[in-house]
């Protein structure tokens, strides 16, 4: 007997021959164990290249999520920088309108300026506004006779001289000495250590520049020939016709009232204004006291005023920028707890010792906050008492 062969086993109530391993085990089962085995080698492969790639998914995703993250960050950035750039384009923009506004006001004042300062007739004439002032009368000149005709003309004269504004701003103060030399030496040392609230105070000395000021003569005519007339009606008539009316109505013979021969009409229609020159030297005189007037036209009356008649000429104009003698400015006062008026007070007693430089002091002036204006006239050097805060 062959030992190698496989066993013998019992099946079905009898005897048959089956093959076994060592163990009794059938090899059909093994084999069938053995596929399965393999089966699942196959898959255990399989399984771990699905973890693999899992694992290679995940940290490519976590790569994108990280780029992406990335991206988001950037774009809030960008998104940030975009921000603040329209921002910064809507400062400069304001800025822009802002200078824009700034410039037409003063291109405005220059064509002012160029206006005031330009004659179609003369272009040596300079036209300048001057504020409205109080005129005061000085003295009476007795005119020439010349052996013409009798002169029934009013002339009067007036001398004006401008205030010139001056912008005293914040920390900033003005002083005027009696003698300009004090003045002069204290602009000369330049720099002055001022005692103020028990702290020294370096501040500094400046010339005091005034701007441009104006002085001139102002001669006026009041006419003895010619009336001024205004409120006339407008009637549905020539403006011919007008003339001639206004011609008879104004020639009257008796001097009580008023009007007398009259050399010449002028008519504005659209304004409903005129001129009437009379012949006679002195007539216009009747009706200084008049005002109002009755006029018959067309059968209807009405009521026109009468006012004199000026001529203005504006004489001996002379512009002037002045460097003051007495007057001294000072800048650079710190801000300190004590109030305007005190600190105005340690200045003055400061810049009133001969050891100091100083002098007597005619008036003084201190702004702590804001800014003022004060004037100068120009046969004075004096701030006046009204200076005026903004």
């Amino acid at each position: 007997m062959d030992f190698t062969s496989p066993p013998l086993s019992l099946q079905d109530n009898g005897f048959s021959m089956v093959p076994t391993d060592p163990l009794g085990t059938p090899l059909e089962e093994i084999e069938k164990l053995k596929e399965e085995l393999r089966i699942w080698k196959i898959r255990l492969e399989d399984a771990g290249k699905i973890k693999a790639d899992l694992f290679y998914s995940k940290l490519a995703a976590e790569a994108e999520c990280g780029r992406a993250e990335k991206q988001l960050a950037e774009l809030k950035e960008q998104e940030k920088q975009r921000k603040d750039r329209i921002t910064s384009c809507e400062q400069e923009l304001l800025m822009l309108k802002q200078e824009n506004t700034e410039l037409k006001k003063e291109m405005e004042k220059l064509k002012e300026d160029l206006e005031e300062h330009s004659s179609q007739d003369n272009p040596l004439e300079v036209k300048k506004k001057v504020a409205e002032m109080q005129l005061k009368f000085t003295h009476l000149e007795e005119m020439k006779d010349d052996g013409a005709d009798e002169d029934m003309d009013t002339h009067c004269v007036f001398g004006v001289a401008t205030k010139t504004p001056f912008r005293l701003n914040q920390n900033q103060a003005l002083l005027t000495f009696e003698d300009e030399e004090v003045a002069q030496r204290l602009t000369k040392m330049s720099k002055h250590c001022v005692n103020l609230d028990n702290r020294t105070a370096n501040v500094t000395v400046k010339p005091f520049e005034l701007d441009m000021g104006f002085q001139f003569e102002l001669h006026v005519t009041v006419s003895g020939k010619k009336i001024n007339i205004s409120d006339i009606p407008e009637l549905p008539i020539p403006e011919e016709w007008m003339r001639d009316k206004l011609e008879l109505h104004f020639y009257k013979t008796e001097q009580a009232e008023g009007g007398g021969e009259v050399e010449e009409v002028t008519y504005n229609r659209g304004s409903g204004t005129g001129v009437i020159t009379f012949l006679k030297p002195g007539a216009s005189y009747n009706f200084v006291g008049c005002t109002k007037y009755p006029f018959c036209a067309e059968e209807r009356w009405f009521i026109i005023s009468v006012s004199p008649h000026f001529d203005f000429h504006l004489m001996k104009f002379q512009p002037h920028c002045r460097v003051s003698k007495k007057t001294i400015l000072l800048k650079g006062v710190p801000e300190v707890e004590e109030d305007e008026e005190s600190v105005q007070d340690m200045i003055e007693i400061h810049f009133q010792k001969p050891s100091n430089g100083g002098g007597e002091i005619e008036k003084i002036k201190y702004i702590s906050k804001g800014a003022a204006y004060v004037c100068f006239e120009e046969d004075t050097e004096n701030a006046s008492s009204g200076a005026r805060e903004d």
